[in-house]
């Protein structure tokens, strides 16, 4: 029987080594830790709302050699299974990925340290996108709110603490954003800015192109450009989560592609938040050598 809404929003997050997750994927542990990776599969890493649908369609559309019809073959949650997914009786993201053909292209939203451990072992390729933190946060607060599968975030200043605390699901973005940075060098992974893809797309579709050992034509790489634009896949179908049911994504409530901008923290932090977060921020993110563009 299904939860009646208000109901449905009592969702409670459960936590592994102190990081928040979703209660579906914790009960499914230790199916997600034993996964088996091979040294072919290409893994997808974000934190939460940092542009993991976008990096998807510009992967799978060099996957596909610029192939638009083969793009609109599924919804893009299904091209590439997300590895600690979990909602019963459903195939988790696991099963999906054990039956798919190789070569795989995966995702996660996994800090390192909460990968399962075959991924380092097998040496695959991972490609992480990365969105300052602000704009992050806000956008993470839009999907909080639309999604009836997270808790409720309560008010914007509530839930500016619960950011900051690290206490949302996957945890803290410092934490995986600083992780994934400081072992860039030690695996195969190409890290990248959600700024920069925004700033200089077709820049940034090369490195990916290249990391993937693939080598297209140049009109190719700019049909890629024009078909992840935020436009074009805000209005695509197999891009937008149109058709997620509400009971799991209520868009009436704020659309899955909101807004795609860089710098929209600006319309929500007040100047004493912002004040605040630029000071935890000096503390958390000192003597990283990452830096982040805050405005186009």
């Amino acid at each position: 029987m299904a939860l009646a809404p208000e109901l449905s929003r009592q969702t409670k997050l459960k936590e592994v080594a102190g990081i928040p997750l979703q209660a579906p994927t914790v009960d499914n542990w230790s199916q997600i830790q034993t996964f088996k990776a091979k040294p072919d599969d290409l893994l997808i890493c974000t934190y939460p709302k940092s542009g993991t649908t976008w990096i998807q369609e510009i992967v799978d559309m060099i996957e596909q050699n610029g192939d638009v019809e083969k793009c609109q073959r599924t919804i893009i949650q299904h091209r590439h299974p997300f590895i600690e997914w979990a909602r019963p009786p459903q195939p988790s993201g696991v099963d999906k990925a054990n039956a798919m053909p190789a070569p795989r292209i995966l995702r996660t939203h996994l800090p390192t340290q909460l990968l399962p451990p075959s991924f380092w072992t097998n040496n695959c390729k991972f490609l992480y996108v990365a969105r300052n933190a602000k704009d992050c946060m806000v956008s993470y607060y839009h999907f909080y709110r639309m999604s009836q599968v997270l808790p409720d975030p309560g008010t914007w200043n509530e839930y500016f603490e619960t950011f900051i605390n690290g206490k949302v699901s996957w945890g803290s973005w410092f934490d995986h954003v600083k992780g994934w940075w400081e072992i860039r060098d030690r695996y195969q992974i190409l890290f990248l800015f959600y700024e920069d893809v925004k700033r200089d797309p077709k820049r940034e579709i090369q490195k990916v192109m290249q990391f993937m050992g693939k080598n297209l034509d140049e009109e190719v790489v700019d049909k890629i450009v024009l078909e992840t634009s935020f436009e074009k896949m805000k209005e695509n179908p197999m891009t937008n989560r149109s058709t997620v049911p509400k009971s799991v994504l209520d868009q009436s409530i704020s659309p899955f592609m909101r807004k795609g901008t860089v710098g929209d923290w600006k319309n929500h932090f007040t100047v004493a938040q912002n004040d605040r977060f630029d000071e935890i921020y000096k503390q958390k993110m000192g003597g990283t050598s990452l830096n982040f563009c805050m405005e186009l």
